[in-house]
């Protein structure tokens, strides 16, 4: 079975085929960077680093290039309210690229302690202004933009297949349809590719540019930064569905209306919401709950991927904390049978005798476990099915410890749960570790120490320098309420 993918423009499974045989061009909407992710944004890159590691499963070199948006995301996605980087800054008393790169460190350190991969590519919108500048004179250049009010914005009644992505028919996008919003606009759906201090005169971050002394809009910056890094097509874009009306669909418009390529995108993946009691978790709302705030309560960082993963990632999952512990005691029960293969493989007699036979009944079985996990994952990703045929591989005694764990650390390759933490020996006390020096442990430990000093006064580059540090050697922290733990990775 081919790898298959639900690609929202056209509402179906597609089989995937990339534009060039043997690699894959990936773009994920990054964070804007004026607060802590909430546990809702998190769900987005859980998806977006399994897609990663499915496509690498398969062989496929990734480019992965993700966004730092760190200017001109407005707290409304249609050119509506103020800057959310500047009202932050104004907040909390710092310059706005101090706020950013406090938060950005954040949204790292998160992303870290949940085992999700690092993107190819990471892009700071400040640092690709010139090529914001370049791809909007292009659009200037074709027809597409008009100058009022000291903005150049977008008509989108110059693109015909504006909405394709969101199904919204050009036709019924009525002049009037939103009052009040910016009466500049010829259309309530044009919007900003530039902004001028006419709009706001106060604003932190200016460049100079053809237009004014000004700054993009949000929705040029990916459309700008994609095109530097993976070219004026690539395969995939992803991000949370919320994307989809406004934020996706004015991307579509000004990159094709730039290349005149079309599609610009050949698949588009959305996750859905993690919702709470109250509807949809965000920030505006002014309460919302980070990794850490699950830590705090007692929870490890793998628990809440684990939960994330239960759910497929175009069906809204409904986060409690009652779901949350299910998720907690799967995943312990899960390592409890993982350390018990472990300590019977180590004392099987003759260890690794006849492992090799591939006509062995349970060397069959073990493929076939694969071959199940496998193909739930080319079905769009189906983590849950795929934990189900981990599981299934666990209860099935007939398999040969050395053999099942084996293949569940080949499952782990996806789903990115650490599970080879399982085989871990540790003393009594649960601070040994079996097989590492004296030496070794004793510096860890202070390296340990040193990080715990550093985030206590702040320095949290300093801390992640040092978790990066001992990542770089294999070693792996885990930060809990009882302080922090390593582990070889």
């Amino acid at each position: 079975m081919a790898l298959t993918l639900f690609n929202t423009l056209g509402r179906e499974l597609q089989p995937f085929e990339p534009l060039t045989p043997g690699k894959v061009g990936f773009y994920g909407c990054g964070p804007t960077v004026y607060n802590y992710a909430h546990i809702g944004n998190l769900r987005a890159y859980v998806l977006h680093d399994i897609l990663v590691r499915t496509l690498r499963r398969r062989g496929l070199a990734v480019t992965h290039v993700m966004n730092i948006t760190d200017v001109g995301h407005l707290s409304g996605d249609n050119d509506e309210g103020d800057d959310k980087m500047v009202r932050s800054a104004e907040e909390r008393g710092k310059s706005v690229l101090e706020v950013a790169d406090f938060y950005t460190q954040a949204f790292f350190n998160d992303t870290d302690r949940m085992n999700i991969s690092r993107p190819t590519v990471v892009c700071k919108a400040t640092e690709y202004i010139p090529d914001m500048i370049a791809l909007i004179k292009r659009i200037e250049e074709r027809g597409f933009t008009y100058f009022a009010g000291g903005n150049l914005y977008f008509d989108i009644s110059r693109f015909p297949a504006y909405g394709e992505l969101a199904r919204l028919r050009l036709d019924e996008l009525k002049t009037g349809a939103r009052t009040g919003v910016d009466e500049n606009k010829r259309n309530p759906q044009d919007f900003v590719l530039w902004f001028t201090k006419s709009k706001f005169e106060n604003q932190a971050l200016v460049w100079d540019s053809p237009w004014g002394r000004g700054y993009p809009g949000w929705h040029i910056e990916c459309s700008a930064m994609s095109v530097r890094c993976l070219g004026e097509t690539f395969d995939i874009h992803a991000g949370g569905i919320d994307h989809v009306p406004i934020h996706h669909t004015n991307e579509i418009a000004q990159s094709e209306a730039a290349t005149g390529k079309h599609p610009w995108v050949k698949y588009w993946l959305h996750n859905e919401f993690l919702v709470l009691d109250k509807g949809k978790m965000s920030k505006s709302t002014g309460g919302f709950l980070t990794l850490q705030s699950l830590v705090d309560a007692g929870y490890a960082p793998l628990d809440y991927r684990y939960f994330l993963l239960s759910g497929h990632y175009r069906s809204q999952l409904q986060f409690s904390y009652q779901s949350l512990d299910g998720a907690r005691n799967a995943r312990k029960s899960l390592l409890d049978r993982i350390r018990a293969l472990a300590d019977k493989a180590g004392f099987l007699p003759g260890e690794g005798e006849g492992t090799g036979s591939a006509s062995a009944p349970w060397e069959s079985k073990a493929e076939t476990y694969c071959g199940a996990f496998d193909k739930a994952l080319d079905d769009d990703l189906s983590t849950p099915r795929a934990l189900a045929e981990l599981w299934g591989l666990l209860r099935d005694s007939s398999v040969p410890a050395e053999v099942a764990l084996a293949t569940v650390f080949d499952m782990d390759q996806v789903l990115g749960l650490d599970l080879a933490e399982a085989v871990e020996r540790r003393n009594a006390s649960g601070t040994g570790h079996c097989g590492e020096s004296q030496e070794l442990i004793a510096e860890i430990e202070a390296l340990i120490a040193e990080r715990a000093l550093a985030k206590k006064a702040k320095n949290f580059a300093q801390a992640d320098g040092i978790r990066q540090r001992l990542k770089e050697q294999g070693i792996i922290l885990e930060d809990g309420p009882a302080g922090t733990t390593w582990r070889r990775g």
